[in-house]
């Protein structure tokens, strides 16, 4: 796989997450529910410049950026504090193995680019609930 190839990846999965993540966010009361409005609200827009970030790598090293797809499958129903913070936890969990898989195909800049976005979204998973673990995103390991 290429970097550009690994780029395209990441930036589908990008794409996957923002739409998961906006209707996470339709789903929650932000008066019901404030600590878990306010994740998915930071997670949202660390993945929006995530996505935006993603988009100009790719088109750097010559690409064209792969366009979001109309529509996602989410598993229904996600409803309930504890079933959003388990989709939320889900989008980061497989965030940090794609993004390892980009860190594993690239070099320089966009290798710690994609580091220091594995090592967000793997803290992230904290916040939503998670275990910490030994090697998150690279459950092979343990």
């Amino acid at each position: 796989m290429s970097v550009l190839d690994a780029l395209q990846t990441t930036l589908a999965d990008e794409h996957a997450a923002l739409y998961v993540y906006g209707v996470l966010g339709a789903r929650t009361s932000q008066a019901a529910a404030p600590q878990l409005y306010d994740a998915l609200t930071t997670a949202f827009r660390r993945h929006r410049s995530r996505r935006d970030q993603l988009r100009a790598m790719v088109t750097e090293a010559g690409g064209e950026p792969v366009a979001a797809a109309p529509a996602y499958d989410v598993e229904l129903p996600v409803q309930g504090v504890e079933r959003i913070r388990a989709a939320a936890l889900a989008i980061e969990v497989d965030g940090v193995e794609t993004l390892l898989a980009l860190v594993a195909q690239s070099s320089g800049a966009v290798r710690e680019w994609a580091l220091t976005e594995a090592t967000w979204s793997a803290t992230w998973q904290l916040e939503l609930g998670g275990e910490p673990q030994a090697w998150p995103g690279a459950p092979e390991l343990e």
